[in-house]
C-alpha cells in the first residue's frame, strides 16, 4: 500500500513538474520583455532543481543533490549578471574602484 502510493506520488511529481517546466519553458522563448524572461529563467531552474531532487529519491542516492546545488549556483550568478545588464547595460563595473 505504501509503495504504491509513493510510486503514484513520484510519478504525478514528475508529471506536474514537466508540465510546469514547458510552461516556464514557453515564457522563456516568448516573453515580452527582458525581466519575464529573467523570472522565467529562475522558475525553470527551479522546477529542474525539483525534477532532480524527485529524480534522487526514485533512484535513492545522494550524488544528484550536488546537481542541485550547481543548478542554483549557475542560476543565482546568471539571474544577478543579467539584472545588472538590465539596470544599467554593463554586469562589471570597472571604475568604482574602492579608496583604500
Amino acid at each position: 500500500m505504501i509503495a504504491s502510493l509513493t510510486n503514484f506520488f513520484i510519478t504525478s511529481s514528475i508529471i506536474v513538474f514537466g508540465i510546469a517546466l514547458l510552461f516556464s519553458l514557453f515564457r522563456l522563448i516568448k516573453g515580452p520583455t527582458t525581466a519575464d524572461r529573467v523570472v522565467a529563467f529562475d522558475a525553470s531552474s527551479a522546477i529542474l532543481m525539483s525534477i532532480v531532487g524527485v529524480m534522487s529519491v526514485v533512484y535513492g542516492t545522494f550524488s544528484f543533490l550536488d546537481s542541485i546545488l550547481l543548478i542554483a549556483i549557475i542560476s543565482f550568478v546568471s539571474s544577478v549578471s543579467i539584472s545588472r545588464y538590465i539596470e544599467g547595460g554593463h554586469v562589471f563595473n570597472a571604475n568604482n574602484k574602492r579608496n583604500r
